[in-house]
């Protein structure tokens, strides 16, 4: 079985280099963004923050007012210049 080579990004979040993520997780400018911009590490980083914030919040995903609180959220944790 052939081996896939990584793709290495400029982590927005690290602010260096790090394995990319295999695929986008989202759809339209904010997956491009992710893909283009969040290494592996980091989204596991955020999955992680993801959980705390839903089991702390009570957030059901099936609402649309808490996807949209939870997608706030990524985007402050993912993008912000204070990591």
């Amino acid at each position: 079985m052939k081996k896939k080579n990584k793709r290495i990004i400029f982590c927005s979040f690290f602010k260096k280099n790090e394995e990319g993520l295999d695929y986008p997780f989202f759809t339209g400018e904010i997956g491009q963004k992710i893909y283009q911009e969040i290494s592996k590490k980091a989204w596991t980083c955020w999955l992680k923050k993801q959980t705390k914030i839903i089991n702390e919040k009570k957030l059901n995903m099936f609402i649309d007012e808490d996807r949209e609180y939870l997608e706030k959220k990524m985007k402050k944790f993912l993008f912000s210049n204070n990591n």
